[in-house]
């Protein structure tokens, strides 16, 4: 049965804890959901571990956690999502300012695969509300304004607490804030994740200072100051999840619109990209007849199967480049990608990763149609290769050459190889070849996109980190 994490931080709540969970408890979920509600007391000074350790014994459906001492809201959640075991989670604030029996509405554009994040926003279009607190409805339509202003997101209530997530989704997100920024910190890394974010209206039943309302003007400011800090900052994913963009697609965005720039006039109107990841590539590609995007990664395949459902042009499958195109999967394992098939197949700093490189091309022969193109991108001079690198999971660094005789052995004509991203040359070379640095940093990497506009005129007079190819299958082969 998939399981819902309800995530409930708690502070000083012994007038409002038990009659909420009370309702946590009674509301009834959509498509046969069980529950798990996890507590984390943040060291109250109330009554609430009394209140909290009743609870558990009532109902067996808790999970209660200490923080030793008092951290905020955003370090309660952190700790949550770590002992949350759900599919789905959904953060609860531990008061009466948001309905339980409300959660169906929340869940559902994640139950019916809309969505990776939904959030329950307090102005949208209701049946009801609560008037109270104009001014802090000023404040949370400014810090929304300034969140949608850094994030490109259109949301109404970046500040709601009601924010449901796919369950693998949150545990990838790594989170800073100990208070209240939490609320706009996770804001800013979905819209960089490019996930698939719904908003929902829903109802509040907003409380005075006098009842228990924490979060004051200072929390503001600070808002203010993580949605700037974390827009300027990639710091968006774990390093231990697989869909981590390992060069983030906010810092090089130009880079790779200067690829798919490069591409287009090599591009038929039935396109196959190899190695997708998570579509950084995949949604610059022009939508024409057919567009395939694959991988060979089952979490990056649901990740760009949730990008672009429901569009007909584009198709999403399991391919693994370096298997002949034959890995078993649970995941349209029983697509095959017929000979003849494509005018274009884009594999973008793949070649490098194959154990047998020149198999693979092979392969993307075959499956083009004749007259068609295969489009490369990979790193070049074999003297740069480093634990850079190896970082990147490469094999092997190119010359003009090697891609030469490969394309030749291959049957391929070369229409196009030439050197590009200088600047990415020149930081392989001071990162990886003279300090041995396995990463390059954050900070770098948006140096090095404010190049890429310059890269095409230094690449004509300084040596490039990559090698753009465009190969030709001839149109009289078979």
């Amino acid at each position: 049965m998939p399981k819902l994490s309800i995530l409930i931080p708690v502070y000083n709540e012994q007038a409002y804890l038990e009659r909420l969970v009370e309702r946590v408890v009674a509301a009834w979920l959509p498509e046969g959901l069980e529950k798990e509600i996890i507590i984390v007391n943040d060291a109250s000074k109330d009554r609430t571990p009394e209140i909290i350790l009743k609870l558990c014994e009532r109902y067996p459906i808790i999970r209660a956690f200490e923080q030793p001492t008092n951290q905020g809201k955003g370090a309660a959640i952190r700790r949550a999502i770590e002992e949350m075991t759900g599919d789905f989670a959904i953060i609860q604030d531990a008061d009466l300012e948001y309905n339980p029996n409300e959660y169906h509405l929340v869940l559902k554009p994640l139950l019916d695969g809309y969505a990776d994040v939904v959030y329950g926003s307090r102005f949208a279009s209701r049946e009801m509300r609560k008037v109270l607190f104009y001014h802090h409805k000023i404040g949370n339509n400014l810090l929304t304004f300034l969140s949608n202003l850094v994030t490109g997101l259109d949301l109404t209530d970046m500040e709601t607490c009601y924010k449901a997530f796919r369950g693998h989704v949150l545990k990838s997100i790594p989170l800073r804030s100990n208070r209240f920024g939490i609320e706009p910190e996770i804001t800013v890394k979905i819209a960089k994740r490019g996930l698939n974010v719904y908003e929902v209206p829903i109802s509040y039943h907003g409380r005075k200072y006098s009842e228990g309302k924490k979060i004051g003007w200072k929390d503001g400011i600070s808002a203010v100051w993580t949605i700037l800090k974390y827009w300027f900052l990639d710091d968006y994913a774990k390093e231990s999840d697989v869909l981590q963009v390992k060069n983030s697609p906010d810092s090089l965005r130009r880079y790779y619109h200067n690829i798919v720039r490069c591409s287009l006039p090599y591009l038929g109107n039935k396109i196959l990209e190899l190695e997708s990841h998570v579509g950084l590539v995949s949604r610059l590609l022009p939508q024409r007849e057919k567009l395939v995007v694959s991988d060979h990664r089952e979490e990056c395949v649901r990740f760009l199967k949730n990008l672009f459902d429901g569009n007909a042009v584009v198709s999403v499958i399991y391919f693994d480049p370096d298997s002949n195109f034959n890995t078993d999967s649970d995941i349209d394992s029983d697509k095959a990608v017929p000979n003849n098939e494509f005018d274009s197949v884009l594999y973008i700093h793949g070649l490098q990763k194959t154990e047998n490189d020149l198999a693979v091309l092979k392969q993307i022969y075959k499956i083009l149609r004749p007259g068609g193109k295969a489009i490369l991108v990979v790193p070049q001079y074999p003297s740069l290769f480093c634990e850079l690198d190896k970082t990147l999971d490469y094999r092997r660094r190119y010359t003009k050459q090697k891609v030469n005789q490969l394309c030749q052995e291959t049957g391929f004509r070369i229409v196009k190889c030439r050197s590009v991203h200088t600047a990415a040359y020149f930081s392989w070379l001071f990162n990886g070849v003279l300090l041995h640095h396995a990463k390059i940093g954050k900070v770098q990497l948006k140096i090095l996109n404010m190049l890429t506009p310059f890269s095409g005129l230094l690449s004509l007079l300084l040596p490039g980190g990559n090698l753009f190819v465009v190969a030709e299958k001839p149109e009289n082969s078979e």
